[in-house]
């Protein structure tokens, strides 16, 4: 099947032959028509797979198609839980839309509000946003939803996280009734099929992958390790090839600060990307890293979806996630459109519940080696009663929360010559569930991006 067989228009197979791009992924042929049709549409597939252009193309193609407005008001809106995601969603929609006179712009939090009004007062008809910054705007009426055509909901599983859904419902109430809504994840709980039912018309579904599986050529290993000597075996494995590009996930923002430092005193360029970073901290930490000018990114959750990185070698897990779907959206950031990846995790006795979580919900038994020196003096337990960390329930200060982030407080297939597709968490400044500021008691708020 090619690009032409779906009835984009020529512009857009234009900028799609300019890229490099020749045929459809999977998500993207079972998508693209179904959305030119105008249904509703549930669309689950793995990271890496394409599924921002699965919704980008026939966005654009239908605007092209309704031909100009006289109206400023957006056409479409595109919600995002993180302001990196969003980012990069108007990258990919101005690289496809290169050849077509379709405006966008960015809502996020973390920068000011200026550029973004002028913006709408001019008038686009594109607006991505993450939904705390789309709400201020709403409520200093710099924005007019009343004239959107198209919802997407990008990582919709996260966005329809009890976290979000107050912001959520209050923006869907500003929007057209008579409207297509689109939701595109890696992942469906059933519970949040059920409630997208509320607010979508006979929705058709596209399953590229089972849910909650990795790319193939990703290799999975687990290195036990005592907790105080985490940080020692994390060197370690970057001393092996210090030139790679790693992504290293830690639990919290604290213990992202301290593993940057402790790298940069080991000689390895490293930076931070977590919610309590400047909007253009995280920006330029993540501009180095893809360009090579660091070759250690040390993340919180933030970066588990829609970060795109060209053949990104290795990810690993210093802590493991709280939530074992994550570790799916985890590792989706290496092992993309076709490139072979390896996820490494270290895990001390008191995440062998975590690990069995993972194990079980990708019904794999995951290689766990020893790495010599670094033998822990408690093995893994994996049976129904490992143990793993208190959720929510702070620790006492110890030197192992000091020296590489052991709080116990949660965080929060593909071929080349494809569009990628992106995939990301929690929301920051600006991005939180803004309807519940002023409530005395109010659910569990999303944390910070």
């Amino acid at each position: 099947m090619s690009f032409e067989s779906l009835g984009l228009a020529p512009a857009l197979l234009r900028a799609l032959a300019e890229q490099g791009y020749a045929e459809p992924t999977p998500v993207q042929a079972g998508s693209i028509p179904l959305v030119l049709a105008g249904h509703d549409l549930l669309a689950a597939a793995q990271t890496g797979t394409g599924k921002t252009a699965a919704f980008a193309l026939p966005l654009l193609h239908k605007l092209v198609d309704a031909g100009p407005t006289m109206t400023r008001r957006p056409r479409a809106l595109v919600l995002t839980p993180t302001r990196e995601l969003a980012a990069q969603i108007l990258d990919n929609a101005q690289a496809y839309g290169k050849h077509l006179r379709i405006s966008a712009t960015t809502i996020f939090g973390g920068v000011g509000m200026g550029p973004q009004i002028n913006a709408l007062r001019r008038g686009v008809d594109i607006v991505i946003a993450t939904p705390g910054r789309l709400i201020d705007h709403m409520q200093q009426r710099t924005i007019d939803l009343s004239g959107v055509e198209t919802l997407v909901l990008d990582e919709a599983d996260r966005m329809l996280d009890m976290g979000f859904l107050p912001a959520l419902k209050r923006i869907l109430g500003a929007l057209p009734k008579q409207r297509q809504t689109l939701l595109f994840s890696a992942t469906f709980a059933p519970e949040i099929k059920a409630l997208a039912m509320q607010f979508m018309r006979e929705p058709r579904e596209v399953t590229v992958t089972p849910p909650n599986t990795v790319a193939a050529l990703v290799s999975h290993h687990v290195h036990p390790v005592d907790a105080e000597r985490k940080r020692d075996l994390l060197l370690h494995v970057l001393a092996q090839d210090s030139r790679r590009q790693t992504l290293v996930f830690s639990r919290t923002k604290h213990g992202a600060d301290k593993l940057v430092k402790y790298l940069e005193q080991a000689g390895l360029r490293a930076a931070a990307i977590h919610g309590n970073k400047s909007q253009n901290a995280r920006t330029k930490a993540l501009g180095d890293f893809k360009s090579g000018r660091i070759t250690v990114l040390v993340a919180t959750d933030i970066a588990a979806r829609g970060i795109d990185i060209d053949q990104l070698p290795m990810v690993i897990n210093f802590d493991l996630p709280m939530v074992a779907e994550d570790y799916v959206h985890r590792i989706g950031r290496t092992g993309r459109a076709g490139s072979e990846g390896m996820a490494v995790s270290l895990v001390s006795h008191d995440e062998s519940g975590l690990l069995r979580d993972i194990r079980k919900l990708l019904k794999d038994e995951i290689a766990i080696d020893n790495v010599a020196g670094f033998e822990p003096s408690s093995p893994l337990r994996l049976d129904a009663g490992a143990p793993r960390p208190k959720q929510g329930q702070r620790q006492p200060r110890s030197p192992q929360r000091s020296q590489g982030g052991q709080s116990q407080r949660p965080q929060g297939s593909s071929q080349a010559h494809r569009p990628h597709g992106h995939a990301q968490q929690k929301q920051g400044n600006g991005e939180h569930a803004a309807g519940n500021r002023k409530r005395r008691h109010r659910p569990r708020p999303a944390a910070k991006a």
